[in-house]
């Protein structure tokens, strides 16, 4: 209907406009996740936002865990909650990885859904399995894509 299209006009512009008042580490995310789904190969020369949760910024395992998985754990690939437990320096840790992941502040920009079981099931996911299994066959059809 004609109002139906002018109402998603109307919010459309409320959403450009919207842009100019953001804080300079919001628009950051913004063309973050834009281009994390919509041109993938972007993000790595994209900024990181700043990151200012508590959790980041305390000398934790979470922390370390956290960090770790950012740093080391690239688009398309995965890692077991073992193996993520090794990188951050404690082997036996991987029930606390567990932990890290259902406490990280920034899904998808710290990348929890690249943590699998090792039997190379999924595992959990706090936005569910489905969103998990989509946000991985996401990046290995856009890896694929880029390599070829």
């Amino acid at each position: 209907s004609v109002s139906h299209s002018r109402a998603e006009s109307l919010a459309a512009c409320e959403v450009c406009e919207g842009t100019e008042e953001m804080t300079e580490p919001l628009k950051q995310c913004t063309a973050w996740l834009h281009a994390y789904f919509c041109e993938p190969a972007r993000t790595v020369s994209l900024p990181m936002p700043a990151f200012h949760h508590p959790l980041l910024r305390q000398d934790s395992f979470t922390s370390q865990v956290l960090w770790t998985l950012l740093r080391d754990v690239k688009f398309g690939e995965a890692v077991s909650y073992k193996q993520l437990a090794d990188l951050a320096g404690n082997g036996r840790a991987a029930r606390a990885v567990g932990g890290a992941m259902r406490s990280n502040p920034i899904p998808i920009i710290i990348p929890c859904h690249r943590v699998i079981r090792s039997s190379g099931q999924s595992g959990s996911y706090g936005g569910g399995s489905l969103m998990k299994e989509w946000l991985l066959s996401h990046e290995k059809l856009q890896k694929e894509k880029l390599v070829y």
